[in-house]
């Protein structure tokens, strides 16, 4: 029971260790923040994706990129589409509860919500997004 409490556990000891570097070293901590990817069908849900992003604070900032093609396979047929991408500058943390949400507002059957941490960085630009995304 231990070890499983511990693995539990261990996203939020890593939170708290990564914000206690950060204060005494003042140095950004490679992944504390993400960017995350989610593809919607057109412009307008993009636009709407990224506001309900922004006005539950759970990014500090959203691109949303033109029209681009895709390729890909859905129900075992290979499939073509355009789609418009969103860009999200978040919290590492705020990962889980971005991709919970974006699924429960998405038209998508299966939206696609990846994302990657952010390694290193402008540190004033990083600072930003942290003070922009509330803690949990």
């Amino acid at each position: 029971q231990v070890v499983i409490l511990a693995l539990l556990m261990y996203p939020v000891l890593r939170s708290l260790a990564l914000q206690l570097h950060s204060a005494v070293t003042g140095s950004y901590v490679s992944g504390t923040h993400s960017i995350a990817f989610i593809n919607c069908l057109n412009e307008q849900i993009a636009k709407d994706i990224a506001r309900a992003i922004m006005d539950k604070k759970l990014a500090a900032y959203v691109n949303i990129l033109p029209k681009s093609s895709a390729l890909y396979f859905w129900r075992g047929e290979l499939e073509e589409s355009t789609e418009i991408l969103l860009l999200v500058k978040t919290r590492t943390s705020k990962i889980d509860e971005l991709s919970n949400y974006v699924r429960s507002i998405h038209p998508f059957e299966i939206p696609e919500i990846i994302s990657l941490p952010i390694d290193q960085g402008n540190p004033l630009y990083l600072k930003w997004i942290e003070e922009s995304v509330p803690r949990d």
